[in-house]
């Protein structure tokens, strides 16, 4: 099945190398943990990211299933956490560790960071927060001077790991550098950046569409880990967009739904689309579309925290209460940012439900907002939903699935593999061996199970929907249109 793709992610809490061949196949994998702190959510070590990876690199060409097909590894691409960045000395040695993306420390550097957006540019990416990449280069600068003269550029976590197999540096790609102040819609550094706010516009690196090929592995790291000289290193992508590759959703009008601690949705349109109130913002995709994408505070956390001790008979009994007449919002926090904005909004349920009640009316309720947000996202675009690939934890329930399905009145594709290493490991093949992202999702990308809607169970749950929104509005959560 040559050639071989290896893809990489370097995530919060670990580095996992993935190998796959030509059809798609998952050969072999290898992960290591990182030893975390307090600090960790704040910063890490780059360093210690490499070695994870390194150790990876060497455990996973290490294993039987590996060692006949070495000669054959094509290309390796990478792929980590969006809004994490670095900054480096003239020999490309961190300055700092990296600044993650769930650093909280540069929340006024975000609001100067969009308040200079919308006064000197008012286009593309304007809604920067703490998360955002911009900030945190702000902040940096503001709060270490006399580190901040030694940069010679800033990069992403993804970046560093591709420049320590290549020692190619100054490359980034479209959904990296989104986030850090790239405007995707006319493939620009905009002026503002280093005119307005303290930074330097050769600090900004080159940006080109993830699976573009760079450059070749370095000689000596080929040289240890026993790879063959020339195997590809392509750019990199994030952490969220190489999870989309895996799940198959790639062309117009085919969107992915990540349900983990969180509901995340992410899909791809020929247009961009702009939402005044944020709730979406658009990626670039490789071959030119868009990616829009949205996360909610509210997913399958509630899962883990009150059910994840008997899930396998609470799955079984679903099955036999749907549809429930039951209206929940099982929200775990305060507040909500997608598919609506509802600072004010706190899950509820109503009294008296058995514990199966309560876990079928959970899940028919975040499908219900999972249909809102595609309503949400058709309305705001003008193109139409054809499907729904999905991933993350909830996609193990087969329960859920059906629910889903018959919400949405939609079919849903779940995949065989679904980690971001994978959806990196396809990235990888996009330009190497296939013509593009697209082709190479095609031929890689293998569907496990298909969910298709029936028409008593859709129109059973087409009046529950309803009943949602007319609840929903009642607590003013949300308001009529989609608009407001």
């Amino acid at each position: 099945m040559a050639p071989y793709f290896i893809g990489i992610d370097i995530g919060t809490q670990g580095a996992r190398v993935v190998l796959i061949d030509a059809k798609g196949s998952v050969i072999s994998l290898s992960e290591q943990v990182f030893s975390l702190n307090d600090q960790s959510r704040e910063e890490q070590s780059p360093a210690a990211w490499w070695e994870a990876c390194y150790r990876s690199l060497a455990s996973l060409l290490q294993k039987e299933e590996t060692k006949g097909v070495i000669g054959d590894i094509k290309a390796i691409a990478v792929t980590s956490t969006s809004g994490t960045v670095i900054p480096l000395d003239q020999n490309n040695v961190p300055l700092h560790p990296a600044i993650m993306y769930s650093d909280k420390r540069s929340v006024k550097q975000a609001e100067k960071c969009t308040g200079a957006a919308l006064k000197y540019h008012n286009s593309g990416y304007t809604a920067f927060n703490f998360s955002s990449g911009l900030a945190k280069m702000v902040w940096f600068q503001e709060t270490y001077p006399a580190k901040a003269d030694k940069i010679v550029r800033w990069i992403h976590a993804a970046d560093f790991v591709t420049g320590m197999l290549s020692n190619i540096w100054g490359i980034t790609d479209y959904t990296n550098a989104f986030k850090s102040g790239y405007d995707v819609s006319k493939y620009e550094w905009p002026e503002y950046l280093y005119t307005q706010l303290p930074l330097k516009k050769e600090w900004l690196p080159k940006v080109v569409p993830s699976g573009t090929v760079i450059g070749t592995i370095s000689n000596n790291i080929a040289r240890n880990l026993g790879l063959p000289e020339g195997v590809k290193i392509t750019a990199g992508i994030t952490d969220g967009c190489a999870s989309q590759i895996a799940s198959g959703a790639i062309n117009p009008g085919e969107w992915n739904t990540t349900i983990g601690t969180t509901m995340v949705i992410k899909g791809v349109t020929k247009n961009e689309v702009l939402d005044p109130l944020g709730r979406l913002y658009s990626h670039r995709h490789p071959v030119g579309y868009w990616m829009p994408g949205g996360a909610s505070n509210t997913g399958a956390d509630w899962v883990t925290n009150e059910f994840g001790d008997d899930l396998v008979n609470l799955n079984e009994l679903a099955c036999q209460l749907i549809p429930t007449p039951h209206i929940t919002y099982p929200l775990q926090q305060e507040g909500e940012r997608f598919p609506f904005i509802a600072p004010q909004a706190r899950g509820f349920e109503p009294e008296g439900l058995t514990r199966e009640e309560r876990f079928t009316a959970n899940m028919e309720s975040v499908a219900y907002l999972e249909r809102y947000a595609y309503e949400m996202i058709e309305h705001l675009s003008g193109e139409k939903v054809n499907a729904v690939y999905t991933a993350g934890g909830a996609s193990n329930s087969d329960a859920w699935l059906t629910i889903r399905s018959h919400v949405l009145n939609k079919p849903i594709y779940k995949m065989k593999h679904v980690s971001g290493a994978v959806g990196a490991a396809v990235l990888a093949a996009s330009k190497t061996h296939f013509n593009s992202v697209i082709e190479a999702v095609k031929q890689l990308v293998v569907i496990e199970k298909e969910f298709n809607p029936g028409k008593e169970l859709t129109e059973k749950y087409e009046v529950n929907y309803q009943k949602f929104l007319s609840v929903m509005q009642r607590k003013g959560y949300m308001k009529g249109g989609f608009d407001a």
